[in-house]
């Protein structure tokens, strides 16, 4: 089931997608040889939400300069990747990323991969809403929750009271 934004105008899932293995495990992702990269798929009102938001907000949650690499985290399944539904989607990444890139944000050029979305394999039942389940787990609360502070301070204007 996945986790909805208040007013229902969003919702997300945790799961692989970009590999070549039918229905991965967490553990087979994680062992890097399925292909797959760990993704959140987000399903959004267009007319509540723009996507090209959606793509700033993933730029700056996450490190998007690394190539197959997250903080600690090493290998093509921590990739930085934009799996899109369409060419409109995929072009507006692709400028959204040229865009923050032209700003220097960034110490170093953005990496993220920008593919057409094939399939969307959702993660184990454990793995949807993690992060609200378990805030307290080191990993949750050493890397997520300051994540999610900035996330809160840089896009407040795009949050519901």
């Amino acid at each position: 089931m996945p986790w909805r934004g208040r007013g229902d105008e969003w919702a997300t899932n945790h799961g692989t997608s970009g590999g070549q293995v039918e229905d991965p495990t967490y553990e087979q992702v994680c062992g890097g040889s399925t292909g797959h990269a760990e993704v959140v798929q987000v399903t959004f009102d267009p007319a509540e939400l723009a996507y090209r938001d959606l793509v700033r907000v993933f730029l700056a949650v996450h490190d998007p300069t690394t190539l197959n690499r997250q903080g600690a985290d090493v290998g093509t399944q921590y990739r930085s990747a934009i799996f899109t539904h369409s060419a409109a989607q995929a072009e507006a990444a692709r400028e959204v990323i040229a865009e923050v890139d032209a700003q220097g944000v960034y110490d170093a050029p953005i990496v993220t991969e920008v593919s057409r979305s094939e399939r969307f394999w959702p993660a184990e039942g454990y793995h949807q809403a993690y992060f609200a389940t378990n805030p307290r787990q080191p990993y949750c609360a050493a890397v997520v929750a300051p994540k999610v502070a900035k996330f809160r301070k840089q896009f407040l204007d795009k949050l519901k009271a």
